[in-house]
């Protein structure tokens, strides 16, 4: 499960989406996030979709390669239609003791179903089409306006681009870390959930010292290159919008102006 985890991981392809400046797919991604919550109906929920599989299709991505990202969040993804499905009010369909479904809930625990998948893969199209150093670069262009009230823009932007980039080391570490275990009489298959949270405890220890190991080891290689912050720095590659840049921020502004005559006009 380890290697399913897909955000924060770059996938190297020759496609429209890779070539695209990362200010766009950041505005992009927040814009398909806010649709998912201004559409309300199904229709919509089905024009979310094809806008999806087309991004899916453009980025040349696998599509099972970005499948394998939604693993690790079955269990939130179940425990949220869950709430969902017995504590909405509305009209009962079966009770039990203090657990109710009703004809809301299910449509609503379908729906905060549908927009959890469709988040979860729409943030993965973006980074697997973006690397690091140009997500950092292009966060660090769109937030540069608050530097003016004195907010460190650069260095933000640079500790999401190196906690990005961490996920997929640390979970390549979990996944030594407990076959190592496993090697050694370690379970972590059998037994219930309880069980199976104590399981993971002995994890934690050596993976928290890894990854004090290796911030220490990052932090020493930046001041070794006299790294202090955005200051007078510059870039060996500057953003520059093109031609395409341009086409696919009206393409974005024409989906979030339909998903709002959608809101509007109750479709």
């Amino acid at each position: 499960m380890m290697r399913d985890i897909t955000i924060g991981q770059y996938y190297p392809a020759d496609s429209i989406l890779h070539r695209l400046d990362p200010r766009v797919k950041f505005v992009s991604t927040l814009v398909y996030i806010v649709s998912l919550f201004v559409f309300s109906s199904w229709l919509g929920y089905g024009v979310a979709a094809l806008f999806l599989v087309a991004m899916i299709v453009l980025s040349k991505v696998p599509f099972g390669f970005m499948i394998k990202g939604l693993k690790p969040i079955m269990v939130l993804l179940l425990i949220t239609m869950f709430f969902n499905l017995v504590f909405t009010p509305g009209e009962v369909l079966w009770s039990f003791w203090i657990l109710k479904i009703t004809k809301e809930g299910i449509r609503l625990a379908i729906k905060m179903g549908i927009r959890l998948v469709f988040l979860i893969i729409g943030a993965s199209i973006m980074t697997l089409t973006t690397t690091p150093n140009q997500l950092t670069d292009g966060l660090e262009r769109l937030l540069r306006p608050l530097n003016k009230i004195h907010v460190p823009v650069h260095e933000i932007a640079m500790m999401m681009s190196i906690a990005l980039r961490f996920i997929p080391i640390l979970m390549e570490e979990t996944d030594k870390i407990m076959k190592a275990q496993m090697a050694r009489g370690a379970d972590f298959e059998t037994g219930n959930l309880i069980q199976k949270v104590k399981n993971m405890v002995p994890l934690l220890v050596p993976l928290f010292i890894s990854a004090f190991r290796r911030a220490n080891d990052l932090a020493m290689a930046m001041e070794a290159r006299c790294y202090h912050g955005g200051d007078g720095r510059t870039q060996m590659k500057p953003l520059a919008y093109e031609k395409r840049d341009y086409l696919a921020y009206l393409v974005v502004a024409g989906y979030l102006a339909l998903s709002i005559v959608f809101r509007v006009v109750g479709i």
